[in-house]
This record gives structure tokens, C-alpha cells and sequence, in this order.
């Protein structure tokens, strides 16, 4: 069973749950609005449900409130921020700002965040940089108990290490054969991230390394749902289709593990999510027995681009266009409706869930609850 609110009621009751943790209200209604968001583009893995985590981080002291992005070098074009444990939703868009000033002004910047408590849907950054008409990439990594193994592994040894690319798409006419456009802000608020000030239906790229997110398993376990073979090992390393073996302790309180997406290819693309963005950033690598802390690190390497001062930006958009009009054109296969980009998705579910509501599964509610009642902020029942 499941309950279905709109957005901005939706953002007002989780707020309430943040700022009670200790939050200043300007950073609860952020943070908040940051997690409906995500479960507004679709990704429900990165969206309210986070919040009973977010509560016991605060209380064990690995999540600190009111805290931002401290710069410890910058140099215009190079730029290191410590995140200060703070909340990734604020760390990471004062992180995005500070990169894209200086990427307007510089041509290019390549920044690192370091020590930021959970970055989220790591979309979210590459929509503000190509809002701006910049391109961007980002490699992030996970400090929290590692849920992914590696590709020949029999056990979690990192965690679902995010690569994430924004790529600005400069609206054209498309040909009849080509489908409607979409792209439209979500009713009941605007976004001002979804669609760029150049009117462009941009490619953002966003996927984790592991085969499937960990918040999928969570809520696909809260569900009482199976998923696909191949997703996860169980404690003894055997496959499964049980979310719950990375979910809650199984025999011997052990857990077991997600697999990473195209075998060794993925495991690759992980691994190098975790130097870039845990040992270049300072923020640290996972090499360390598993415990049982509810805080999530992470660190994460940002290289932001602007095509105009490259000098390319008329042939940049020309072909960029082109390319998309020529996927868009190809037949659909067996099964699918058409050729769709990355970010379409997203787009579509914030339209849809903006006008019907958002599902909220009764085992989420009842963890939201919870999470409000041990920082004194009783949510209807």
C-alpha cells in the first residue's frame, strides 16, 4: 500500500523533520526540496526516504547541520572545498555555484569536494551546469558500509560510486519525424535546473557504477518487492533477488552484495570513481571492515567546461543538435516506444508526479514517522 501526496505539502513535512534535527529553516526547505526533487525526476532511491538516515547520522555526529563548504585552495581555474560534514544538498550546490563563476569567468574549472555528507542525486549539479550553458563531469565516491562487489568478488568492498555528465542542448526544430518536445517545469513549482535559460532539452547523464542504486534496493525491500537476477549476492556470495540481503543483516549479521553494471567495465568505471573522487578530493577510499554508522561521505571530482570560450560553441551546438535529431529518428525497436536521451526520463516523471502526486510506500511513511518522532516533529498519521 502506498500514499500519495503533492510536492510542496510533500517538502513541508520533511522540512519540518530536517529543521528539527537542528537545521535553520533556509537549510531544511533546501535540503527538503533537493530530496523531493529526485522523487519528482523519478529517482525515489534519492529522494525523502534518505530522511530517517539523515536523522541518525545528525544524532551519531556524522551529519552536521548548518554547515557549508569551506574553500582550502582556489585558484580561479582549481578549486578543493572540504564539505565539513555538512549536508551534501547544501555542500554540493555552493560547491556547483563556486565552480560555474569561475568556469564563466576562466573558461574551465576543475574543482573537488571532499568530506560533504551525502551528495544525493548527483543530477541535480550537472542540471544547475548546463542551465549555465557548461558541460560537466563528475566522479563521485561513497564512504558509508561498502554494498558493492567487485567484479570476480564475493562480498561488498565499495560503494555505488556515481559518474555523472551534463551536456548543454541548444533547443531546434525537429523534423516530423521526430517527437514531440517536452521539458515543461512540474506543476505545483518551478525547476529552475530542468531546462536550461537557452531553452535547450539537455543530456544528463547520471548513473551509479553499481547495477542498480542502493535506494532502489531499499525501496524496492520496503515494498515486498523481488528484483531482476543479477542485481545482487547474497552474504555466502551466491545470486539472489532479494533486495533485503543489502538491505537489513542476514545470517551471521552479515550482508550481502550489489554487483556492478557491464561486469569488468563497470567495476572499471568504479574504481576509478573511487580515486578520482575519494583519494584526489582528500575526502578518503573505503579500505576498512564494515560497520554500522548511518553516516554517508562522499567525495566527489567536478571538471566544468564552457564551450563558448573554447571557441567551438556554434559547431558545438550545430552538431550536438544533429546528433540528437539523428536518434530521435531511428525506428523503435521491438518493445520500445522510441529513442529517448538521458534526462528525457526525468523530465517526464516531474511533469506527471508534479500533477498526480508522489507515492509513498506505507513502510517509508512509517520510517518518516519515525525519524520525526525521535527529533520531536510528529508527522499525521
Amino acid at each position: 500500500m502506498s500514499k500519495t501526496i503533492l510536492p510542496e505539502p510533500l517538502t513541508a513535512l520533511v522540512a519540518r523533520i530536517i529543521a528539527a534535527a537542528g537545521s535553520a529553516e533556509a537549510e531544511a526547505r533546501k535540503v527538503a526540496a533537493n530530496l523531493v526533487l529526485a522523487n519528482l525526476s523519478g529517482h525515489d532511491s534519492h529522494g525523502v526516504g534518505m530522511v530517517p538516515r539523515y536523522v541518525d547520522a545528525v544524532q551519531e555526529g556524522g551529519l552536521r547541520p548548518n554547515t557549508g563548504a569551506k574553500a582550502t585552495m582556489d585558484i580561479g581555474t582549481l578549486l578543493a572545498l572540504d564539505g565539513q560534514r555538512g549536508y551534501g544538498q547544501i555542500v554540493g550546490e555552493q560547491a556547483m555555484q563556486m565552480g560555474i563563476e569561475r568556469t564563466l569567468q576562466h573558461g574551465s574549472c576543475i574543482l573537488t569536494v571532499g568530506n560533504s555528507h551525502h551528495l544525493g542525486r548527483i543530477g541535480h549539479f550537472a542540471e544547475m551546469a548546463v542551465a549555465a550553458g557548461l558541460v560537466s563531469l563528475h566522479f563521485v565516491n561513497v564512504l558509508s558500509r561498502p554494498v558493492v562487489a567487485p567484479f570476480g568478488g564475493g562480498d561488498g568492498r565499495f560503494g555505488t560510486n556515481p559518474c555523472c555528465i551534463g551536456v548543454p542542448l541548444k533547443r531546434q526544430e525537429r523534423s516530423a519525424a521526430g517527437p514531440p518536445q517536452g521539458g515543461a517545469a512540474p506543476p505545483g513549482g518551478s525547476d529552475p535546473h530542468a531546462v536550461g535559460e537557452r531553452g535547450g532539452e539537455h543530456f544528463v547523464l547520471d548513473f551509479a557504477t553499481s547495477r542498480v542504486a542502493q535506494g532502489k534496493m531499499r525501496v524496492a525491500h520496503n515494498k515486498g518487492e523481488r528484483v531482476p537476477e543479477g542485481y545482487l549476492i547474497d552474504e555466502r556470495g551466491a545470486p539472489t533477488t532479494d533486495p533485503g540481503v543489502v538491505v537489513v543483516p542476514q545470517a551471521g549479521g552479515l550482508f550481502g552484495a550489489l554487483t556492478t553494471f557491464g561486469e569488468h567495465k563497470g567495476y572499471g568505471m568504479a574504481v576509478a570513481c573511487e580515486l578520482l573522487g575519494g583519494a584526489l578530493s582528500g575526502g578518503g577510499t573505503w579500505h576498512r571492515a564494515a560497520d554500522t554508522a548511518r553516516t554517508v561521505l562522499n567525495g566527489m571530482l567536478t571538471v566544468l567546461i564552457d564551450p563558448a570560450r573554447l571557441g567551438t560553441q556554434q559547431a558545438f551546438e550545430q552538431e550536438a543538435a544533429a546528433f540528437v535529431d539523428w536518434l530521435r529518428q531511428c525506428p523503435p525497436g521491438a518493445g520500445f516506444e522510441g529513442v529517448q536521451i538521458a534526462g528525457e526520463p526525468e523530465r517526464r516523471a516531474r511533469v506527471a508526479r508534479g500533477r498526480d502526486g508522489i507515492a509513498i510506500d506505507d513502510a517509508t511513511w512509517a520510517e518518516l514517522r519515525a525519524a520525526g518522532a525521535k527529533v520531536g516533529a510528529a508527522l499525521p498519521d
